[in-house]
C-alpha cells in the first residue's frame, strides 16, 4: 500500500427525487446498512487521513447518521448550498482539505459497493511512472445504453470521454463506460476544477470535464465487478443492487462451507457470520448482528437478529431469535418459539409455541409448549432464571422476577409467581370439580330446547 497520504471526497448532496422518500437517498439501507456507510467502511480500509462528505439537501439526516464518525474526526462535512453539478460539488471540499498534500479519491455516496481493492488499484495507477493527470474508474457493459463512453488505447490511456448524447455512431459502439469515480492528486484537483466552465444546457460544472484538460493524459482502470460501479437512483435500482449483493453473499457462504437448500430465499445482513457445515433451509432471514457457529441447522421460515448460535444448535422452523438471544451448544428452539435477551444453556430445549424473554435457561432444561416468561409489567422488565435440568410443563406462565431451581418441575398449566427450589415440584392449579352426569343432562336439555 502506498505511503502517500490519502483523502476521499464522497458526493452526497443530491436530492434523490426519484427515490420519492423523506429519507436521504444515501441513507437507504443495503443489506441492513445505509449505503453511504458501506462506502465509508471500504474507504477506511485504506488508512485514509480525511474523508469529506459533501452534503446538501437533508444534510441534518447525514449529520445524525455520521455523528459517530464525525466525533472521531474520521469524517468532515462540507456543504454544497447550490446544486451546480458534480464539479462544483467536489470544489466544496477545498476548505476541508486545505493544506492536505497527497492523493484524493472522488466517490459517490449512492455507489456503495466500490471495494477498497478497486480503490487501491486506482491509486496505484495514479502513482505509475507516467503519472496520469487523473485516473477514471471505467466498466464494460453488454448493454451500455446511455452511459458516457471512454475512448482509450490498449494501454488504457484516455483519448476522449464523451456523453452518450454527444457521441457519434462509432463512439456509441464502444462498451467502455464512465462510472464517474476518480483518483486525482491534491496538487492538481482544485486547479483543474478552476479551469472547467458551465457552458452547457444544464448550466452545471461537470467533474468529468477535468479529464481532457491540457496536461499529462489521463488513464482508465476497469472494474472487474459491475456491482462496484452500480449507482442507486430509485427504489427499483436499490432492490436490484440488494439482489446482486445477496447473490454474492450466498455464494460466499456456500463457498465457505454452508449448505442452502434454496439459496435465493435466504437473506443475509451486511454483518452475518456463518460457520462451516451449517444447514440453512428455505426462507430464512438474518437481521443485523447474527453469529452462527459450525454444524448449526436453521430450519425454514426462521428470523434471526442480534443472536448468537453455538455449534450443534437447531433453530426453527418458524422460530424468531431477537437481539440478545444466545443459544449454547446443542440447544434447540422449535416452531413458533420467540427468544429475546435470553440464554439457552447447553442442550436446553424449547420446542413449541413459547416466548422466552429476559431469561437464563440452564443446561438440559426443557420448556414445554405454550410456556411464557412474563417479563414486563408495563413499566419495567424482569429476569427469569431456570436451573439446569429443570422441566417446565406446557402452558405455564413464569411471572418474573422468578427463579426455577435446578432439576425442579413446574406442572403443566401453572402460573408461577414465587421461586421454586431445587428439585421441587410446583403445581399451581385450581382443584378440579367432578359432577357425574352433568354434561349428559345439560346436552339433553339443550337439544330439547333447540328442538322446541
Amino acid at each position: 500500500m502506498s505511503k502517500t497520504p490519502l483523502a476521499a471526497i464522497i458526493l452526497a448532496a443530491g436530492q434523490g427525487t426519484r427515490m420519492k422518500s423523506d429519507l436521504h437517498k444515501v441513507l437507504h439501507p443495503l443489506a441492513g446498512k445505509p449505503m453511504v456507510h458501506h462506502l465509508l467502511d471500504s474507504v477506511s480500509q485504506l488508512n485514509v487521513e480525511k474523508m469529506v462528505v459533501i452534503v446538501g439537501s437533508r444534510k441534518e439526516q447525514l449529520e445524525a447518521s455520521l455523528a459517530p464518525r464525525i466525533a472521531e474526526h474520521k469524517v468532515v462535512l462540507a456543504e454544497q448550498s447550490e446544486m451546480l453539478g458534480t464539479g462544483h460539488a467536489v470544489a466544496q471540499a477545498s476548505g476541508a482539505l486545505a493544506g492536505f498534500e497527497g492523493n484524493i479519491l472522488i466517490l459517490f455516496g449512492d455507489v456503495p459497493l466500490t471495494s477498497a481493492a478497486t480503490m487501491q488499484i486506482m491509486l496505484e495507477r495514479l502513482e505509475a511512472k507516467d503519472k496520469p493527470q487523473t485516473v477514471v474508474l471505467g466498466f464494460r457493459h453488454k448493454d451500455p445504453a446511455a452511459y458516457g463512453r471512454i475512448i482509450a488505447d490498449e494501454d488504457q490511456i484516455i483519448h476522449k470521454m464523451v456523453e452518450f448524447k454527444d457521441a457519434n455512431s462509432d463512439e456509441r459502439k464502444v462498451n467502455l463506460c464512465n462510472s464517474g469515480l476518480m483518483a486525482v492528486r491534491s496538487a492538481d484537483l482544485f486547479d483543474l476544477l478552476d479551469q472547467i466552465d458551465n457552458d452547457n444546457a444544464a448550466g452545471e460544472y461537470y467533474l468529468p470535464d477535468i479529464v481532457m484538460l491540457p496536461g499529462p493524459p489521463s488513464a482508465v482502470v476497469i472494474a472487474d465487478d459491475e456491482k462496484e460501479v452500480t449507482g442507486v437512483n430509485s427504489r427499483a435500482e436499490l432492490a436490484a443492487l440488494e439482489q446482486l449483493w445477496q447473490q454474492n453473499r450466498r455464494a460466499t457462504a456456500m463457498a465457505d462451507g454452508a449448505s442452502m437448500i434454496a439459496p435465493d430465499t435466504v437473506w443475509f445482513s451486511h454483518d452475518t457470520k456463518i460457520g462451516r457445515d451449517v444447514v440453512i433451509e428455505p426462507n430464512v432471514v438474518f437481521g443485523a448482528g447474527v453469529e452462527i457457529a459450525d454444524k448449526v441447522t436453521i430450519h425454514a421460515f426462521s428470523h434471526l437478529e442480534g443472536a448468537k448460535v453455538a455449534s450443534g444448535a437447531k433453530v426453527g422452523p418458524y422460530a424468531r431469535l431477537r437481539p440478545g438471544a444466545v443459544m449454547e451448544e446443542d440447544s434447540k428452539v422449535g416452531n413458533f418459539v420467540e427468544v429475546k435477551k435470553a440464554v439457552l444453556g447447553k442442550g436446553a430445549k424449547a420446542n413449541h409455541l413459547s416466548y422466552i424473554g429476559d431469561a437464563n435457561v440452564g443446561a438440559g432444561a426443557n420448556i414445554g409448549a405454550g410456556t411464557i416468561t412474563c417479563n414486563y409489567d408495563g413499566y419495567f422488565k424482569y429476569q427469569t432464571n431456570i436451573g439446569e435440568g429443570a422441566f417446565v410443563g406446557s402452558n405455564s406462565a413464569l411471572v418474573a422476577p422468578v427463579n426455577i431451581g435446578r432439576g425442579a418441575i413446574v406442572a403443566a398449566g401453572s402460573t408461577v409467581t414465587r421461586d421454586v427450589g431445587d428439585g421441587e415440584l410446583r403445581l399451581v392449579r385450581a382443584e378440579q370439580a367432578v359432577k357425574p352426569g352433568w354434561a349428559d343432562r345439560f346436552n339433553d336439555a339443550m337439544r330439547k330446547k333447540k328442538g322446541g
